[in-house]
């Protein structure tokens, strides 16, 4: 891989760790005076954005408004800022404190007969506020030069603006656009609930429509510039796995394996971990979403490693079961390849028209739900079903679980995970293989096919690697208790 060379050019094993963790720290390190932004590498033209909105404003009869993520959403000294999803997808931009108007042409009129006159689209952004860019760096503010061609929006106003729009709008239009607190969760998630009390506070005569799933609808389909940039995440990751592979032992912590793999991230250019590294061994690896990483690797345990790197914005989502000590046991053996088979059913089945859907005969779920069921048997001779405790998969993109509703069948474009698992606590026994996939016109593309899934692949990888070691022992990482 391409970062090899850095990692083993470090000049002791003490070093090597200290850089791997210093990295990990640099990734979500301290902010002064605000919060820090998550630079992307790279992001898709103006005029991809502006097809986006065109899309959904295509679909409504009034306003959409939309907010971003102000900064102020966590306070600990880690916080790292990151865009709203939504408001990102239909922009591309990644600041503080911004907001968007879109007005379709077709709008109708309020009873009182007066037209929107304003621009179709507005780009709302917080005035610059040069002192404090000083201790955050520099933010796009609406009076920069040029700031139209920079942002794709030919009307960029200072956020306190966006009341009195607001108010002007709702004297013509009986209802918005926006995206509403999701009701299951007791009111939503602060910000969407801050935002629409706002709306109602502002213009409280004005309907409010949720766009949550016009806007997931577009978000499942992804265009070349998403792929790319999930292409490269995926790749990271798959780099990411193999070197945890080589260095995989007993004695290591599993803050040490995380470590290295969010090493390799970095190096090949992703700006963040698409979610908490999980990397459980043992028992550990039986919960789902780990993420103490504290145990020491011991002979014999099994290790579940969910880790993915997350590269302009956008998230893989790979997952690695590996033997501690190179060589699985008959019974890690057995239920491993009884996941396996699972997902390899699954995958035999992938194509558009499918769903993720528990039932039906179309169903990806149900039949790696049945080929579990069906092989293999726990200690008291039960069937494995009820040790498949989660769905098979989920969209990336975005976020790692992607926006959508998922009993909509696959199409073209769409990237998916495929992801079966057993666990079983009481054999401190847990498999999960994980891999990505972009749904074709006739089947599918394995985006995460470079990297080994086979037993026999890992445990070559794995002898190998512990080859290499016993010869050149001065590499090798080391822990001081």
């Amino acid at each position: 891989m391409n970062c090899h060379s850095e990692w083993v050019g470090l000049r002791s094993p003490l070093g090597r760790l200290v850089f791997s963790i210093v990295i990990a720290a640099v990734v979500a390190s301290f902010t002064a005076g605000g919060a820090r932004a998550q630079q992307r590498r790279e992001r898709e033209p103006n005029s991809v954005y502006a097809e986006r909105r065109a899309k959904l404003l295509a679909q409504s009869d009034g306003p959409v408004i939309l907010f971003g993520y102000t900064g102020r959403e966590e306070g600990a000294q880690t916080y790292i800022f990151a865009q709203e999803d939504n408001l990102y997808y239909l922009t591309g931009h990644n600041e503080e404190g911004a907001a968007l108007v879109l007005v379709p042409d077709h709008a109708n009129h309020g009873a009182n007969g007066k037209a929107w006159d304003g621009p179709r689209e507005l780009l709302f952004l917080p005035e610059a506020d040069r002192k404090r860019q000083q201790w955050i760096g520099a933010r796009m503010a609406p009076d920069d030069p040029g700031i139209a061609e920079k942002t794709g929006f030919a009307a960029v106003k200072p956020f306190p603006e966006l009341r009195a729009t607001v108010e002007k709008l709702a004297a013509i239009f009986p209802a918005f656009s926006t995206i509403l607190p999701y009701q299951r969760e007791l009111g939503g998630y602060p910000h969407e609930k801050e935002w629409t009390n706002w709306l109602a506070q502002v213009a409280p005569q004005v309907k409010l429509n949720d766009l949550r799933a016009a806007i997931g609808a577009l978000r499942q389909i992804k265009s070349p510039g998403e792929l790319k940039f999930l292409i490269k995440a995926v790749d990271a990751s798959v780099d990411a796995h193999l070197e945890a592979m080589k260095m995989m032992r007993p004695g290591l912590f599993e803050y040490q394996v995380a470590a290295k793999m969010v090493y390799v991230h970095s190096m090949e250019g992703c700006e963040a971990e698409a979610y908490a590294p999980i990397v459980g061994a043992g028992f550990n690896s039986t919960s789902l979403h780990y993420d103490q990483l504290s145990k020491k690797i011991e002979d014999g345990d099994i290790v579940v490693l969910d880790v993915a790197g997350q590269f302009s914005g956008y998230a893989a989502d790979i997952t690695r079961t590996l033997p501690a000590n190179g060589k699985f046991t008959p019974r890690q053996r057995e239920i491993y390849e009884i996941v396996l088979g699972a997902q390899n059913a699954a995958i035999a089945a992938l194509k558009p028209g499918m769903t993720f859907s528990p039932t039906g005969s179309n169903s990806l779920s149900r039949i790696a739900y049945d080929y579990i069921n069906s092989h293999g048997k726990d200690k008291q001779g039960r069937s494995l079903g009820r040790y498949f405790i989660h769905g098979l998969g989920h969209h990336i993109g975005l976020d790692v679980h992607d926006a959508g509703v998922s009993p909509r069948p696959l199409e073209p474009g769409m990237v998916v995970t495929i992801e079966p698992g057993i666990y079983i606590p009481e054999e401190n026994l847990g498999v999960r293989i994980e891999d990505d996939f972009l749904i074709t016109e006739t089947g599918y593309k394995m985006l995460s096919e470079k990297l080994p899934r086979s037993i026999e692949e890992i445990e070559k990888i794995m002898a190998a690697a512990q080859k290499e070691r016993k010869e050149h022992p001065e590499r090798e990482l080391r822990h001081e208790d």
